[in-house]
């Protein structure tokens, strides 16, 4: 019998809707698992009224819930993988990573206005850089409005405030069981490239817990690890923080090649830096990406706006 294990996740209704859900693939494969939410409060659930950028630093979901990893009070934590710093701490490792959901962003507008045909001056909630500067870029004549909260707040603030439109991740709604009516487009990577790792889920747990790792790599997905190894690699490489708006995304062909795109934008979404490369290695791949945009001008916006910080 594997001990019991206790997960730690974040206190929000998608983490521990997501905790859950990966609970019950775990148990699909051993039923007899007793296994325990324990909800983690962390700095970024605690700042609620500020813009994330603002508040800088890398982990504001994931550094106290590490913290207890490492104090022996939980077993495994569960990321949302693009709020994972691409420099796990030493002592843990990320143990798997499991199947992705759909890694787009949703476009949902009032009266479901396609994003094309949105009115001079449209207001579009999201309080993410990388969406913003895409958005811009593509629709100089649209507003970004910044807004915070969960799916359902955001949801309604659609409905009650001066929102034309949001954008939200597609893989937080699929997983919160919204159905697809509810989406006016799923925005393909021709019009918004995803957060790195948008979609995916990290399991960390420390390097050393053998017992925990045979069992989690029953779930491991090795395509999407490659995927994502190749987009961490990237974020690393460029230096990356919630700050910039970058963006990238990798699929996995039938043949073992991966396609990997990287993004590098200002955030008023006027300077773009953008390359696609294929290779079979996705750490290469990441760092050729990062040569080629850095060769291109893109380091001087990430310089800038870390030194504005």
């Amino acid at each position: 019998m594997m001990r019991k294990l206790v997960v730690g996740s974040r206190r929000s209704k998608l983490a521990l809707t997501q905790s859950q859900q990966f609970i019950d693939n775990l148990k699909a494969i051993e039923p007899d698992l007793d296994i325990e939410i324990k909800e983690i409060v962390t700095k970024g659930d605690r700042i609620i009224d500020k813009q994330l950028s603002k508040v800088g630093g890398k982990g504001l979901f994931v550094k106290e819930i590490q913290n207890e990893l490492f104090d022996h009070s939980i077993d495994m934590a569960i990321h949302s993988l693009k709020d994972v710093p691409s420099v796990i701490p030493e002592g843990l490792t990320l143990g798997c990573i499991p199947d992705r959901e759909n890694p787009y962003d949703a476009y949902i507008a009032k009266n479901h206005i396609q994003l094309d045909e949105l009115p001079a001056n449209s207001i579009v909630g999201t309080s993410s850089l990388r969406r913003g500067a895409q958005i811009l870029a593509k629709y100089p004549n649209l507003q970004i409005k910044w807004i915070r909260g969960n799916i359902d707040t955001r949801l309604s603030k659609l409905e009650t405030e001066d929102y034309d439109a949001i954008i939200l991740a597609a893989a937080g709604l699929k997983r919160m069981g919204w159905s697809d009516d509810i989406v006016t487009t799923y925005l393909d990577k021709e019009t918004l490239i995803p957060a790195i790792g948008q979609g995916a889920l990290g399991i960390e747990c420390r390097s050393d817990d053998k017992e925990l790792l045979d069992l989690l790599s029953k779930v491991h997905n090795s395509d999407v690890a490659s995927c994502v190894t190749a987009e961490r690699t990237f974020l690393t490489r460029m230096n990356g923080s919630c700050q910039v708006p970058i963006g990238g995304y990798a699929t996995k062909e039938s043949d073992g090649t991966i396609e990997f795109t990287g993004l590098i934008m200002s955030p008023d979404g006027k300077e773009r830096y953008e390359h696609t490369e294929r290779g079979t290695n996705p750490v290469e791949l990441g760092e050729k990406v990062t040569e080629v945009l850095n060769a291109q001008g893109a380091y001087e916006i990430i310089k800038a706006l870390n030194e504005e910080q």
